[in-house]
This record gives structure tokens, C-alpha cells and sequence, in this order.
């Protein structure tokens, strides 16, 4: 029996040698894929101590959904077990949920936490498992301010862990152009709708392309308003309130084009979403008066006449005190505020400003709190027609936020600009999840649905392809802000490196055609004196323009589409813009040798007219390069390049 027994024991002792423990903390984390910041090891995603539920873990991942973490286990690990939870060290209260993925299959879902719940224990059996995937998904709320650990977790296993590549190496891809240039006969590109305060500032310029020399009319304009023929500017102030239809008229040696656009002065401005610049991704605190001039003359040479107006200045402006009367004036870099916004005026543009309703800005300049109406009026004198309101350092004064607290602090302001005699965009700005539930109250025209936008794709498809959470609040004059274009040269606003923006060109198509279809302001974040000629067409196509200008401003809708999605937004003439995006939500590389296959692959994607309410025969007409496809009857089928767009107005043939 003896002999049996130690038998059997040296059979088992090597098996006992081979297991052993290997800690998730011990691994390299540059491979976990996260759609903010980068993970931590044994510390939360800010770099606090791991705490969930005033419990505190000496060891974990800290993460921010949504985070992919692949690890090939190659058949060898028994166990993976510890526990998950929303760290504590997080302002707000979001939704995430994390999941276990062996082999392509779900093995563990935590269900929906948020901070303040207890960790969630785990412990699954892994084996035969090739490959696991640590997920935390944002849990359907369209919040991007999940703070989200794995804490304690460890491999109980006889082989090695390794971290693995969760999306294929990019294969380089040319630029290419799909729009034609514009014809040399004039046609006029603004909104056919235009909203203004009575008794304040109106300022206006006739978009149009078309080769010059060209003069420009307007007929029915109202009182107290004049044009000047020669560069099509509008200025002046209309003191009686209603709806002014005016006929804008552009004219070459070629034909002339006229266009109506209706003058609504009365509450609302900002009737369709904001289109410009702003300094924030291509200088950052660096930008000064020069940088902004010339993004005013780049603009006024080559964007304004496809609608682009506004020229903001993000933080960065700020002196570092106050006059003894409690007045914020320009630093060093802008030494005159007045003048400057003269000059962007002269041009026919309109210029934008930055603070924050607390008493410092994200930047770390003086911020406006308890000094809102100041600011307000200081700004009216200048000029300025655009303010960006970050919400950075307002917890400072309340250290632990609610929606309504939030609401507060941006009415204080809004009563501020409501005492200045001039129509001043407000952007209810960054840092406040559940923006879109109160901001309209708050009385902003536009709000920052997410944390900052990055020239990355699983940034830019995280967030636009979550807009559809807050999407139906949509209106004219109150927008979902998914934050800034991230096409062109960009870089000092995230660090000191100066690149051409690394999403392809195929991503490039995708953004700029999501941002129309959600109706978002459209703000160019790039050094627009190094714009090549890809950005410039993206930017300048009259027809894609003209989905996010719909005076109708109806909300997006999505369909999920297996790997894609279909975004439709219904428009004024009754036709409807559609986009087919190969977006891959939450695409993961098991198998690394599908890397470049998937990415020459097309997607194909079709849209029953039925799920329009359309029936009969439909035109269909590619924004892009605008042209006709043909009539259509029941549905339309097309193929989508990897991370690319298919975008298309259909409109119904009349019986």
C-alpha cells in the first residue's frame, strides 16, 4: 500500500511544480486597448489607489471603458479569478459592465455597475482556452467617464500569459479625393435658415462658390440691415421680430444663383449647427493672436464661401490677474481683443472665446466663477460671438457634483449673457456626463456629449457611434457636441508632437459623414495653413455640408447592421440622408492572420426602403461624389471598405 501511495505521489508532484500563479498586474499592459488614457498598474486609470466602495486593493489594472485587454493562454491556465468594480475616484456615477470572453464565447458578466457598489468577485475555469478577452463595455449609456478595475485578479496556470494585439496593424493607404471641385458658375452654399435676436448684431456673409470677380444682392432684406455688393458681408441690427424671407443673389461673368433663406429674429440663435475653427487640437495653450489670424484668412480664402463662420479661441488667452474692477483681460499673446475681433469680423467671420465656470480653466488660467457677469459684458465689447465653457475645476467648489449643481453653474452664466446686447453660441463644454438630460434647461446651444476627441479610431468610433443614447433631444438651436474634427495636421492641444491625423482616410470619410448625419457642430481642429489637399475637399463638399445645415435638424437614428451600422437622418424635403459604416464595434484580432484580410475585405450592407416608411421607387445619390446612382425599388445594397462609408441621400420618385 505504501509503495502505492508514494507512486502516486510522484506522479502528482510534478503536476503540483507546473502550477503557478501569475498576477494580471504582472503583465505588460500596452496592449490593453482603451478608448482613453492609458491602463494602470496598481492604481486606478488617474493614478489613485485602487478603492471601489471605500474598500481599498493593493493590487489590479485600473481601466476606463471602453478597454480590451486579449491574452493568449494557450490551453494551459486552470483558473483566472478576482474581482471587478467602478473605482471609487471618479466625479460621476457611470455605467460600465465587464466581461470574461474565452475563445470567442462569453464565460462571465459582472451585469451593470456604477460607483458605490462592491466589488464583484469572479472565478472562472479556463481550461482548454486559447485565448481570453478581458472586456468593460460602457454598459449602454453613452457615458465615456467609466473608471473601471480589476483588482486582485490572477492566472492560476502551467504555461505563460502573453498580451496580444487587439486590432491589426493599419496597412498604409493612399488619400484619395472623391469630391469634384466645384463649378465655376456661382452657387451659394449657406443654410436656408438664420436666427438673430432683436437689436443685436447681425452679421452675415453670402456663401458662394463660383469664380471671381462676383457681385452679390439680396432682396426683401429687412430694416436696418445692408449689404455690401462686393463681398457679400450683411451687417447691421433688425429691432422688429419675425420670419423674414430673404433672397441671397451671387453673380459672375458665368450665370448668377439665388437662394432663399429664412431670417428668424426673435429667441433662438443658432438654428443650425456652428461651423469653424478652433485652436485647442493643432496648438493648445501655445496658440496666440497670429495663429489665429491666419486661421482667419485661411478660412476666409478657402472655407467661408462652404459655410464656415466661426473662429475660436480654446484656453490659453488668460492673464493671470484681474483688474482692480475684476476685468479678465488677453495675456501677452493677445494684447488686443477688441482689435482682433474687429479683423475676423472684417472677414466676414465671427469669433468664438473659452473659460469655465470654475475659478480655473482645464488649462489652469483664471476660469470665471463669481465673476460671470464681467466676463459676460467684457466679451459683448469685444465682440465676441461664441463662448466654450469647460466644466474643469467647478469641483472644486463642489466636490461632489449632481446634475443639478452642474445645471447651476451654467445658468449663473446664461444670465449673464442674457444681459449683454449681443448673440453670444453657448457650448455647455466638457466634463459633465448626462450633459444632454438638463443643458437645454441650463441654456446651452451645444453641449459636450464626451471627454476629448483624439485622432485615434477607437476614440472617434466610441464616440459617435454612442450618440444615438442622447441623439433624440436634437433640435434646431440645441446640439449634441461630440467635440472637434479630428482631420489634418493636429498634435500640440495632447502633446508635442505634430502629425497628419492617424486616422486613414477611409476613417476620415466615416467621421465627417457621422458628424452630418448627427446634426453635430463642425469645428475644424486643425493648423489650417498646412491643410493638404484631402482635407480641404473633405471639408468643402457643399452637399455633405448641406445634411448637417437641414434646417429640419431631425435626430439620427442607428440600425445595427451585423459588424456595421446605419445611421438615417429624415430632412426637410422630405428626402432622407443615410450612411452604411463599417465600423466594427467591437472588433477583437483572435487570429492576427485575418489582420490585413480584413482589412481589403468590403462589408456589404443593405437598407429594406420599408424601414423608412418609403415604398416605391427611391433615388439614390452618393454625397460623396455627387452623382446619381439610379432608381431604386425595395431596397439598396452596397459595399463598405474597412472603417469606411457608404453616404447617400434617397429621395422618393413622386407616383
Amino acid at each position: 500500500m505504501q509503495k502505492i501511495i508514494f507512486g502516486l505521489l510522484l506522479l502528482i508532484f510534478p503536476l503540483c511544480l507546473s502550477a503557478k500563479v501569475i498576477w494580471l498586474d504582472e503583465l505588460d499592459v500596452k496592449y490593453m486597448y482603451q478608448d482613453w488614457g492609458n491602463a494602470q498598474l496598481n492604481k486606478s486609470i488617474v493614478g489613485t489607489p485602487l478603492q471601489v466602495a471605500g474598500v481599498s486593493f493593493k493590487r489590479g489594472i485600473g481601466t476606463h471603458s471602453i478597454s480590451r485587454y486579449l491574452l493568449k493562454l494557450d490551453g494551459k491556465a486552470q483558473s483566472f479569478s478576482g474581482s471587478v468594480g467602478a473605482d471609487d475616484r471618479n466625479d460621476y456615477m457611470c455605467n460600465m459592465e465587464f466581461m470574461l470572453i474565452a475563445d470567442q464565447k462569453i464565460i462571465w458578466q459582472s451585469g451593470v455597475m456604477h460607483k458605490g457598489m462592491p466589488a464583484k468577485a469572479f472565478k472562472v475555469n479556463l481550461k482548454d482556452v486559447q485565448k481570453l478577452l478581458l472586456l468593460v463595455s460602457e454598459a449602454g449609456d453613452g457615458i465615456m467617464y467609466d473608471h473601471a478595475d480589476w483588482l486582485e485578479a490572477k492566472f492560476e496556470t502551467s504555461g505563460t500569459v502573453i498580451p496580444q494585439p487587439v486590432m491589426p496593424e493599419p496597412i498604409a493607404s493612399e488619400k484619395y479625393i472623391l469630391t469634384p471641385k466645384p463649378s465655376d458658375v456661382p452657387k451659394i452654399n449657406n443654410a436656408k435658415v438664420f436666427g438673430v435676436r432683436p437689436g443685436n448684431p447681425f452679421l452675415l456673409t453670402i456663401a458662394a462658390t463660383g469664380s471671381r470677380p462676383m457681385t452679390f444682392a439680396a432682396q426683401n432684406l429687412p430694416q436696418g440691415l445692408e449689404l455690401d455688393a462686393n463681398t457679400g458681408i450683411i451687417r447691421g441690427t433688425i429691432q422688429k421680430r419675425g420670419t423674414y424671407s430673404v433672397v441671397l443673389q451671387a453673380k459672375n461673368k458665368l450665370g448668377t444663383d439665388s437662394k432663399l433663406v429664412r431670417v428668424e429674429v426673435g429667441d433662438e440663435i443658432c438654428l443650425t449647427p456652428p461651423m469653424g475653427w478652433n485652436s485647442w487640437n493643432c496648438w493648445g495653450l501655445k496658440v496666440n493672436e497670429q495663429k489665429v489670424t491666419d486661421a482667419a484668412s485661411y478660412m476666409q480664402r478657402n472655407l467661408i464661401n462652404h459655410g464656415w463662420t466661426y473662429i475660436n479661441i480654446d484656453d490659453g488667452w488668460e492673464a493671470d490677474t484681474r483688474t482692480p474692477e475684476g476685468v479678465l483681460s488677453g495675456n501677452e499673446k493677445f494684447p488686443d481683443f477688441m482689435r482682433l475681433c474687429d479683423s475676423v469680423h472684417n472677414m466676414g467671420l465671427k469669433f468664438g472665446i473659452y473659460s469655465s465656470p470654475g475659478p480655473k480653466t482645464c488649462g489652469g488660467h483664471l476660469g470665471s466663477y463669481q465673476y460671470e457677469e464681467i466676463d459676460a459684458k467684457t466679451w459683448a465689447d469685444w465682440g465676441v460671438d461664441y463662448l466654450k465653457y469647460d466644466h474643469c475645476f467647478y469641483c472644486d467648489i463642489v466636490p461632489n457634483p449632481t446634475e443639478a449643481s452642474n445645471k447651476e453653474a451654467y445658468m449663473v452664466m446664461r444670465d449673464a449673457l442674457d444681459q449683454v446686447n449681443r448673440d453670444i453660441v453657448y457650448c455647455v463644454g466638457y466634463g459633465a456626463p448626462n450633459v444632454w438630460n438638463w443643458a437645454q434647461e441650463a441654456g446651452g446651444n451645444l453641449w459636450r456629449t464626451t471627454r476629448d476627441i483624439t485622432d485615434e479610431w477607437n476614440v472617434v468610433r466610441s464616440i459617435g457611434f454612442l450618440q444615438d443614447v442622447c441623439a433624440p433631444v436634437t433640435r434646431p438651436g440645441k446640439y449634441n457636441d461630440p467635440d472637434m474634427l479630428v482631420v489634418g495636421k493636429l498634435g500640440l492641444g495632447w502633446g508635442s508632437k505634430v502629425h497628419d491625423s492617424y486616422l486613414t482616410a477611409d476613417e476620415q470619410y466615416s467621421h465627417f459623414s457621422l458628424w452630418c448625419l448627427l446634426s453635430a457642430p463642425l469645428l475644424i481642429g486643425c493648423d489650417m495653413n498646412e491643410m493638404d489637399d484631402f482635407t480641404l475637399n473633405l471639408l468643402t463638399n457643399d452637399e455633405v455640408i448641406a445634411i448637417d445645415q437641414d434646417p429640419a435638424v431631425m435626430p439620427a437614428q442607428k440600425m445595427v447592421a451585423g459588424n456595421g451600422q446605419i445611421w438615417y437622418k429624415y430632412l426637410e424635403d422630405g428626402s432622407v440622408a443615410v450612411g452604411f459604416f463599417n465600423v466594427d464595434p467591437y472588433f477583437i484580432l483572435w487570429n492576427k492572420e485575418e489582420g490585413e484580410t480584413i482589412q481589403k475585405k468590403k462589408y456589404p450592407m443593405s437598407l429594406n426602403f420599408g424601414d423608412l416608411q418609403f415604398s416605391g421607387k427611391v433615388k439614390v445619390r452618393d454625397l460623396w461624389r455627387q452623382k446619381d446612382l439610379g432608381i431604386f425599388e425595395g431596397h439598396f445594397d452596397t459595399e463598405v471598405p474597412y472603417h469606411g462609408v457608404t453616404l447617400v441621400k434617397l429621395t422618393p420618385e413622386k407616383n
